[in-house]
């Protein structure tokens, strides 16, 4: 086992990682911008050093500044948490050839997995079933309509080397096609650096739901059930719940299953998410995520697991803790993502924490790296928390939520817990009916309604 962890990462993610390394017994080193010298991760950790000013290409983006903060503390391994370097196939390279340990998957099974065509073309090979689509990349409009017209439409066009909903667009018949093939192309172009795009049927009501796996590298692959993040603005997730409200005991097995045995055909080592997007009854493989999702916690809290404990283990070549027979799910979970953002706008609301106080008592959990005093940077991601609950059943989880959002004093910056306070009154989220289209159509209606 390592004896001293460095991670690279910040926020509430990097504190998550510190209490896993405490409780195992593992010094931790905290890296961090000057602009997050008096972040809860560094108070926090055994060890912290100062890796470059607030822009995060100089600091927690730069290879030598994570790798010389690895040599000089004597740290054997690096944590990447989410986000930043957490899935850049390079920098696990330039790790291990310093011979220091990356907590994740190879840098293969990253390059494979970061090309969104690869991807899909590894995860047919697989079994994993795929949206119909082009085999990969479009390389023109007239190929883009011959292959719009043989699956029929609407169709999306998606960047090659996309995220964030970047490089994305949506044709809804041939008239569209033009426009939206040009548009996608130069927003992958200026975003990415790369305008080539691919083209998928695009389901018109289909909820996103991700299957939680983890190999140990030597052949063996579990799945931990799925998580249900459909409520989404912008394609970036806003609530997650497990297990989905629409899926079938069944159908988590048999799609649960595909996953495991295609993590363990790929000899893949770590945590990773396959997701998907479901409708009628049909799973359709969106990508993998090769690394801990910001919505972890929701499969801890119904399955027992601590999956950061098991990525270091796994790194650290000691076998999976535990088997796919051992795992059963308890009750329910949701997770809300609280930003520092002002509504109805969702622009950021950096600033001056005057009073925290997080939610407690019986199933709460609150991941955040906030307290009395903090300023939040304008340099980064607007997340500050996330709330966790977990219940016997979806309504009690429900009941628990609202009641944690209500405990919950966030002073000094706007959040976006007030949405969250509104979304538990909606019928349709009580009932969990909802899909990926569901929260962009509540907030367009209550905009109109507004103005």
């Amino acid at each position: 086992m390592f004896d001293k962890i460095l991670i690279a990462n910040r926020g509430e993610i990097a504190l998550r990682v510190v209490r896993a390394c405490r409780e195992m017994g593992i010094r931790s080193v905290a890296v961090h911008s000057t602009a997050d010298s008096d972040a809860m991760h560094v108070r926090m950790a055994d060890e912290a050093i100062c890796i470059g000013p607030p822009p995060s290409a100089q600091s927690y983006l730069s290879f030598p500044a994570i790798i010389s903060a690895c040599e000089i503390t004597g740290a054997q391994a690096i944590h990447p948490g989410y986000g930043f370097l957490s899935e850049n196939a390079a920098f696990v390279q330039a790790v291990e050839d310093h011979g220091i340990v990356f907590i994740g998957p190879s840098a293969e099974h990253i390059r494979i997995m970061g090309d969104k065509i690869t991807a899909k073309e590894t995860a047919r090979s697989l079994g994993i079933p795929v949206v119909p689509g082009s085999e990969g990349g479009v390389p023109s409009l007239a190929e883009a309509r011959r292959i719009a017209g043989e699956i029929g439409y609407p169709v999306i066009i998606k960047a090659t080397a996309g995220g964030g909903g970047r490089g994305m667009k949506v044709a809804r018949d041939p008239a569209e096609l033009e426009l939206a093939f040009g548009t996608a192309r130069s927003e992958a172009k200026a975003a990415f650096g790369n305008d080539e795009v691919y083209l998928e049927k695009y389901l018109a009501r289909p909820r996103h739901i991700e299957v939680q796996v983890f190999g140990d590298g030597r052949g063996t692959g579990v799945h931990l059930g799925e998580r249900d993040c459909s409520l989404q603005r912008r394609h970036q997730k806003v609530l997650e719940e497990a297990p989905s409200p629409a899926i079938t005991a069944e159908e988590r097995d048999r799609i649960g299953r595909i996953c495991a045995d295609a993590v363990a055909r790929l000899g893949y080592s770590g945590a990773g998410t396959i997701e998907f997007l479901y409708e009628d009854g049909q799973f359709f493989f969106i990508e993998m995520n090769t690394r801990l999702q910001v919505e972890h916690p929701v499969t801890e809290a119904i399955l027992g697991v601590d999956l950061v404990r098991e990525q270091i283990r796994v790194a650290a070549g000691l076998p999976l803790s535990f088997a796919q027979e051992d795992l059963r799910i308890n009750g329910h979970a949701i997770e809300v993502r609280i930003n520092a953002e002002k509504l109805p706008h969702f622009a950021p609301s950096p600033g001056r924490i005057t009073q925290y106080h997080a939610p407690g008592g019986l199933g709460v959990r609150m991941d955040s790296a906030l307290y009395d005093g903090y300023r939040i940077p304008p340099f980064y991601d607007s997340l500050i928390a996330k709330l966790i609950v977990h219940g016997r059943d979806r309504p009690e989880a429900l009941a628990r939520l609202g009641r944690a959002l209500g405990e919950l004093i966030v002073d000094g910056v706007d959040t976006t817990v007030p949405l969250f306070e509104a979304l538990l009154e909606e019928p349709a989220i009580r009932a969990g009916e909802y899909d990926i289209h569901w929260l962009e159509r509540w907030l367009r209606e209550r905009m109109t309604a507004a103005s």
